[in-house]
């Protein structure tokens, strides 16, 4: 028997039925249509608290985030503070993580559901590169441009301010130079490199390269660990703040809004929980254009700051988030490209392109010995699909392509279209 044939709404009036059967048919009728219709005027949040409850309901309705104390994991924080996740029938639980590597361990044994996390440290997770090889998934990017390379005074006082300068000491005065990023594959790892590749440093034979968690990096830089380092905001702004260092370049000067921080899980998470994933997207992408307003950024700032988050004084974080950049120099400058959450949509879609790059630089500097088929890597990774699904939950615009072309600081274009060439094609290279 058909599915047809056992809804009484397909079913023909049978010749004999009274006159009350046929009112009645018609009123159910109706009542539905009527239904479908008033749907349609709901208040979108209305609705979705209506689809939270439906057939797409989340299969998890708590969610364990992870996050490190950084202005970037705004939106994890923002979207549980203003209830934004149960709009979507879900509850997030933030959870501070004292490393990357931290996270990276939680992420794949199941301690976290999901992450605040860098888009390499997953891409190097997939390959088997940062940790044990394990498929992840990428469900949007969180934020673009807003991290900085920090050098200290010491530096400054041997006249050095940019790469131009470094790059000159590095070579007149060889010796044990160390920088630190936050994770081998990660963000800030790759911006380093890219900096000094473009000054013509070899990131790995004529300096040292250590890892140090983000919340670390202005203690260790005070006991001169270290002579500089590339982490995320606002442990920038806190070196100059404690008068320990300056900022020489801002991210957002390599690759004017690169992709940063993701929303980060595993793929049997994907797969176990798809509509719990596509609920923490909506809730993410809610609290995102609730940051990108400037009016609500001071707030923000302030909520961040606490001890449950990011534990620091809220002018440190507040200018950079207000796009109001001090080298420590005695330069200061309303930036454009400040740290975006949102940008009508333009920040959180997971480009594949920006997946690809983080793999061309990552057989740049001989993470990986081999080129991965990089698009069926992105195409694995980034999961649009389920984008698209809590885009058009949100009412957040669409870019025209899965691919986006970006012009970086050494003049180098890149597109995603010839990877191969691309990751073969810098001076500066493993």
């Amino acid at each position: 028997m058909s599915q047809d044939e056992n809804n009484p709404l397909t079913q023909p009036m049978p010749a004999d039925a009274n006159t009350e059967s046929r009112r009645d048919f018609l009123k159910k009728s109706s009542a539905l249509s009527a239904a479908a219709a008033i749907m349609t005027l709901i208040a979108p949040g209305v609705r979705s608290a209506a689809w939270a409850s439906g057939s797409d309901a989340p299969e998890k309705t708590e969610v364990k985030i992870g996050f490190i104390p950084l202005t970037d994991c705004a939106s994890v924080v923002i979207a549980a503070e203003k209830g934004f996740d149960k709009k979507y029938g879900i509850k997030i639980i933030p959870s501070k993580e004292a490393s990357w590597a931290g996270v990276r361990d939680k992420l794949v044994n199941g301690e976290l559901d999901a992450s605040h996390v860098l888009y390499g440290l997953i891409y190097g997770l997939q390959l088997g590169v940062s940790g044990p090889k394990k498929d992840m998934a990428v469900l949007m990017s969180i934020n673009n441009n807003g991290q900085a390379i920090t050098l200290n005074n010491q530096l400054k006082a041997k006249g050095v301010t940019d790469g131009e300068g470094l790059s000159k000491l590095v070579k007149a005065e060889p010796k044990e130079w160390t920088f630190a990023q936050t994770f081998p594959t990660g963000t800030h790892a790759m911006w380093l490199y890219y900096w000094m590749g473009a000054h013509g440093i070899d990131p790995f034979k004529e300096v040292k390269v250590i890892t140090v968690p983000p919340p670390q990096m202005v203690a260790n830089m005070r006991v001169d660990k270290m002579d500089g380092y590339c982490v995320g905001e606002p442990w920038n702004a806190r070196a100059i703040h404690d008068k320990i260092g300056f900022t020489a370049l801002t991210t957002q000067d390599i690759w004017a809004d690169h992709p940063e921080k993701v929303l980060g899980t595993t793929l049997e998470f994907v797969q176990k929980y798809p509509n719990t994933a596509r609920a923490m997207i909506a809730a993410l992408l809610d609290a995102s254009k609730y940051i990108d307003a400037m009016a609500n950024r001071s707030e923000v700032a302030r909520i961040i700051s606490g001890k449950a988050y990011v534990n620091t004084e809220f002018d440190v974080i507040e200018d950079r988030m207000l796009g109001q950049y001090d080298n420590g120099l005695g330069r200061k400058w309303q930036d454009k490209n400040y740290m975006k959450f949102y940008n009508d949509g333009m920040v959180n879609y997971p480009y594949l392109s920006d997946g690809i790059w983080f793999l061309t630089q990552h057989k740049r500097w001989g993470l990986l010995k081999e080129h991965p088929d990089y698009m069926a890597v992105a195409r694995a990774v980034n999961q649009i699909g389920l984008y698209r699904q809590a885009a058009a939950m949100t009412k957040t615009p669409l870019p025209k392509s899965d691919m986006r072309s970006s012009r970086l600081i050494d003049g180098v274009v890149w597109d995603g279209s010839n990877p191969r060439a691309y990751a073969d094609g810098f001076k500066v290279k493993a």
